[in-house]
């Protein structure tokens, strides 16, 4: 009999779970949910925009990502199953292609009283994320899944206690099955206390371990052995991280703090003298703490985090977003609006000293204000980003939502964007959005935006109007035009148009959008990246049932 390769098994694997779960829901009265997304993007080489000069403009022309969920349930038993599909996907990597597909979920899980047992893809996190963090993100193509078991044992109504060991999931060719070799184990516990009439807490604590494979650690040897002999050191298999956090509520506070230590392990630094990455025996620590207060009509939120040589990845090995097995919070707020959120800024999981305040009024319905402050540096205290910021909201106008804004953005585009020589950004971006909502169905929206800014491109302007007919119909028409290029780095004035539509019939939404797109950061979550040019169609799919 000829060999099954381990894409047909994950495709035979997929579809006796659905047939299973579809049989089992009819006769015995299970649940059988689940929900679709695909995304297709034709590419339309434009190389003044820099659009162009890799396979995805020159040959290929077109691409695309696709996920099938099913979730089935039934007397204490969820199944789970996801097919993934990527062809000729920039996802991963925008400049190249990505073909592979196959099983990227499969979740068993049972609830036997008190114990709940998980074996398969594991999505979970001890305390913030700081330490562990197993979670997904389409829009990056992060999917750091723990492939393995997971035990949640409730000892009584204010304490539980979990496990967990396996290896984390690794998007490749491949995709059923696929990990990073080292092994991952953790163990969490967490409680739900109640002190009186007013005092709340929800401690907890985590211990993990990471253990190299014999590959990974030749790898790090030989990376020893290539540096000079007085910077040479002896590798450990096992690296230990534990955790202690706790949220506290009394009364109008919300209060909380998490501190985190991890021993001794090779990671990839930069050198204080050469500036060169090199391996370097370091351990590390986070602190992080959040701070709400809210009270009639005023409200603030503080924040604080201190991170050293805090990189939790796989192996050494790993770099960018490959191998990450935690999730470090981030401190600045995340912007939608289009020009300032070009330059948002990623955690750092080396060096960072960061401090947040947000300051929120409501005088009444009609009005509201938020005023922010967000200064990060590094702990050599080099600057890394600073934001100011003021928002008013009016809804005094009949029919009208009317939102100023004005951001001052001070961003290392050096750090953060890895473009050597460049100068620190400083941006002032005055913002304006209008809602005008003509009936019950129908709504204009529009968006303008300004930024000035004699850095990287130069100074920029946006505008978007939108049409909305409720429930189905959604038309937007954008452009981000360089109306001041910066000579020598902007390939001079440009627009960068998008013509968008959408469509909306219950659970399923269509959309279809032409689409111009400078170079910049994409984040979501607090999680960046970079990516090149775009210029071409999207075409995006979503339905849940």
């Amino acid at each position: 009999m000829r060999k099954i390769n381990a894409s047909v098994k994950g495709l035979l694997l997929a579809g006796f779970f659905a047939h299973m779960a579809t049989t089992e829901a009819s006769a015995q009265g299970g649940n059988l949910s689940g929900d679709f997304m695909m995304n297709y993007n034709f590419f339309m080489r434009d190389t003044s925009i820099r659009a162009g000069n890799n396979p995805l403009y020159d040959n290929y022309l077109s691409g695309g990502e696709g996920w099938l969920n099913l979730r089935y349930a039934y007397k204490g038993f969820t199944g789970t199953v996801r097919f993934d599909g990527f062809h000729n996907s920039n996802l991963q990597n925008p400049t190249s292609a990505l073909s592979a597909q196959g099983i990227g979920q499969l979740t068993l899980q049972q609830q036997v009283k008190n114990l709940t047992i998980t074996a398969g893809h594991v999505y979970d996190q001890i305390g913030s994320g700081i330490l562990f963090r197993a979670y997904e993100d389409r829009g990056l193509l992060i999917d750091n899944a723990l492939f393995g078991f997971h035990l949640k044992y409730k000892l009584n109504d204010n304490w539980n206690v979990k496990a967990f060991t396996g290896q984390m999931k690794k998007i490749a060719q491949p995709i059923t099955f696929n990990t990073y070799a080292p092994i991952i184990k953790g163990l969490n516990i967490e409680g739900d206390v109640q002190v009186g009439d007013k005092l709340h807490l929800t401690p907890g604590a985590g211990v993990l371990n990471r253990t190299l494979d014999q590959n990974s650690m030749s790898q790090v040897v030989n990376s020893i052995n290539a540096l000079d002999t007085g910077m040479r050191f002896t590798p450990k298999y096992n690296m230990y991280a534990v955790t202690a956090y706790n949220t506290l509520s009394y009364g109008p506070i919300t209060w909380y703090v998490e501190g985190a230590v991890k021993s001794q392990e090779a990671i990839l630094k930069p050198d204080d003298k050469t500036g060169n990455q090199e391996l370097q025996n370091l351990s590390g620590n986070v602190v992080y703490s959040t701070l709400g207060f809210g009270v009639n009509k005023f409200a603030i939120n503080a924040s604080f985090k201190r991170t050293e040589n805090f990189a939790m990845r796989t192996s050494p090995n790993e770099t960018l977003l490959n191998g990450v097995i935690n999730w470090q919070p981030i401190i600045a707020r995340m912007r939608s609006q289009r020009l300032i959120s070009r330059y948002s800024p990623a955690s750092q999981d080396l060096s960072e000293l960061a401090y947040s305040f947000d300051a929120f009024y409501n005088p009444s319905t009609n009005y509201s204000f938020n005023a922010a402050y967000t200064d990060i540096k590094r702990l050599d205290n080099l600057q890394l980003y600073r934001e100011v910021y003021g928002e008013a909201e009016i809804r005094s106008i009949e029919k009208v939502i009317l939102t100023l804004s004005v951001q001052y953005l001070e961003y290392n585009q050096e750090v953060y964007q890895l473009k050597p020589g460049v100068p620190m950004i400083k941006a002032l971006t005055p913002m304006m959005e209008l809602v005008y909502k003509i009936n019950k169905k129908n709504s204009v929206r529009g968006e303008f935006q300004y930024m000035d800014t004699k850095q990287d491109y130069g100074s920029w302007l946006y505008a978007l109007v939108e049409y909305n007919i409720a429930p189905n119909w959604s038309f937007a028409v954008s452009d981000m035009y360089n109306v001041k290029p910066h000579e020598g780095v902007s390939p001079s004035g440009r627009h960068y148009p998008t013509v968008f539509s959408a469509y909306t019939k219950g659970a399923n939404r269509f959309s279809l959008a032409y689409v111009k797109q400078v170079d910049g950061i994409n984040c979501t979550g607090g999680v960046c990246r970079y990516e090149p040019a775009f210029s071409g169609v999207k075409v995006m799919v979503t339905s849940s049932f």
